[in-house]
């Protein structure tokens, strides 16, 4: 289990806005029963915060019947559509519009919030703020496209965008009926992505003595060999202080371990991966003095067996620990900072 007000301290490293005046009360004086009210508590400051600054508004084609031409005159359709028996014309032109396509996933988000388990007074809240995209149109939740650019002029919706990405993307679920209902937590891959992403920027936050990135390890290859088909090592989170390198791979999963006929083994891909990254970059430094490590981070869960073991192997120290989610996020905080120096000093 997680608590909810973890989830919100993760999405605060995620997204740096959040640390602002405004968005920081909200985990302290909410009492979430699930992440669609903590996630809607979320996106209702935040739009909030967008409609003083005003709604984003972009030019849109726009095309219909109209008795006083204006833009271009569509003779054809016109004609076609019969439309001059009315002493109209069909005309087209650029019209200056909040229904710009971020403002629609807001508004989408919105609607399937409403229909939520969520308390009486957020959806009071999400109504008064939906008076202002009066005129912006929903999108299909299948087809929503979430690949948006953003410039100075619109980057105040990149954290919103991502929040409406984690309610439609990781809570909504199609029933066997084909209805739709939000779950209690997000699923399992929208909150590895948000696991390895807060792991990574508490430690860019709390460490800049440390080099820390979500770096690319390269293939050490013979002078002859080729790199070609080979998979990109990419590290979830790669700490380097000096000739010291700790690689994480954070892992959230609903179970730390595989069992079979009763015995607890680690997730062999898991092991497999981290060993690769570790030879690899331990082979990049050459005769350079130098220690790489590596770790599996899981999520803990509510099993009894946890794995918390450290192993050698081929003169490269392996460790497997888990971090618990469930308790005071000063704890949290602690053992991520028991990490980085048990490692790195």
């Amino acid at each position: 289990m997680i608590r909810y007000q973890n989830i919100y301290h993760m999405l605060a490293y995620a997204f740096q806005v959040l640390n602002e005046q405004g968005y920081r009360d909200v985990a302290l004086e909410e009492d979430f029963e699930n992440t669609a009210e903590l996630l809607a508590a979320i996106l209702c400051r935040g739009v909030a915060v967008q409609i003083k600054r005003g709604l984003m508004r972009e030019y849109i084609v726009t095309e219909e019947a109209l008795s006083s031409p204006r833009g271009k005159i569509e003779v054809s359709d016109s004609i076609k559509s019969m439309a001059v028996r009315k002493k109209q014309l069909i005309c087209s032109y650029d019209d200056f519009s909040t229904n710009a396509y971020n403002n629609r996933i807001i508004k989408t988000t919105f609607d399937i919030l409403l229909r939520a388990k969520i308390s009486k007074e957020r959806k009071k809240e999400i109504k008064k703020l939906l008076i202002y995209f009066d005129g912006v149109e929903l999108l299909d939740v299948h087809s929503i496209n979430w690949n948006q650019r953003y410039d100075r002029n619109n980057q105040s919706y990149r954290m919103l965008v991502s929040l409406c990405y984690m309610v439609i993307k990781g809570l909504l679920q199609t029933t066997t009926d084909g209805s739709t209902k939000l779950m209690d937590f997000l699923d399992e891959q929208r909150m590895c992505r948000l696991y390895e992403k807060f792991i990574l920027e508490y430690y860019r936050r709390h460490y800049p003595q440390i080099k820390t990135s979500a770096a690319q390890i390269p293939w050490i290859l013979g002078e002859d060999c080729s790199s070609a088909m080979l998979p990109i090592m990419q590290s979830d989170i790669t700490l380097s202080c000096g000739n010291k390198v700790l690689i994480i791979d954070a892992k959230y999963y609903s179970h730390t371990t595989q069992v079979q006929f009763d015995k607890h083994t680690l997730h062999s891909n898991n092991l497999y991966q981290v060993f690769t990254y570790v030879k690899n970059k331990d082979a990049q430094f050459g005769d350079e003095p130098h220690e790489v490590s590596g770790m599996l981070l899981y999520a803990q869960t509510d099993e009894a067996v946890q794995p918390n073991n450290t192993y050698w192997m081929s003169g490269n120290k392996i460790t497997v620990r888990t971090l618990n989610l469930d308790c005071d996020f000063k704890e949290i905080a602690g053992r991520l900072n028991e990490i980085a120096d048990e490692f790195l000093k």
